[in-house]
């Protein structure tokens, strides 16, 4: 079970969004056994028992463990996987911990590089980190 639930509106449209990839890959599921799935996602054993906790939850992540996400870091666009989140005290604050499709060059001097395929960050709501480069662009800007 993960240390934060999103909301029952953000299971329940994880649960749709499941269905629609599956009947694009020509499978079909009722919404019940995709809410049954999202459930066990999440390590419950049952809609039933997710929806209750998640009635008593705090503020749900914007993004959720196993999402496809794309964004830039640093200034570089990538695509890939959210791998963990967890809802910090601070207000609207979270941390997320992503992995790459393929690995980031993060510096921008000519000579050398520097790769990064996995980074951890604290993100408001919208995504965007409140750590800023010298540009003034934010770290991590993930498209939501």
């Amino acid at each position: 079970m993960t240390d934060s639930l999103p909301t029952i509106e953000t299971l329940k449209d994880q649960a749709r969004r499941l269905r629609k990839l599956l009947e694009k890959n020509g499978r079909s599921m009722g919404h019940s056994q995709a809410l049954e799935a999202i459930a066990h996602q999440y390590g419950y054993k049952d809609w039933n028992t997710i929806s209750a906790r998640s009635s008593n939850a705090g503020p749900a992540t914007p993004v959720y463990v196993g999402e496809a996400v794309t964004g830039t870091y640093l200034g570089q666009r990538f695509t890939g996987r959210v791998i963990g989140t967890r809802v910090l005290s601070a207000h609207d604050r979270f941390r997320v911990t992503l992995h790459f499709d393929s690995p980031v060059d993060v510096v921008s001097f000519d000579s050398f590089s520097a790769y990064r395929q996995r980074v951890t960050a604290v993100i408001d709501s919208r995504g965007t980190t409140p750590q800023k480069t010298s540009n003034g662009k934010p770290h991590l800007q993930l498209d939501l």
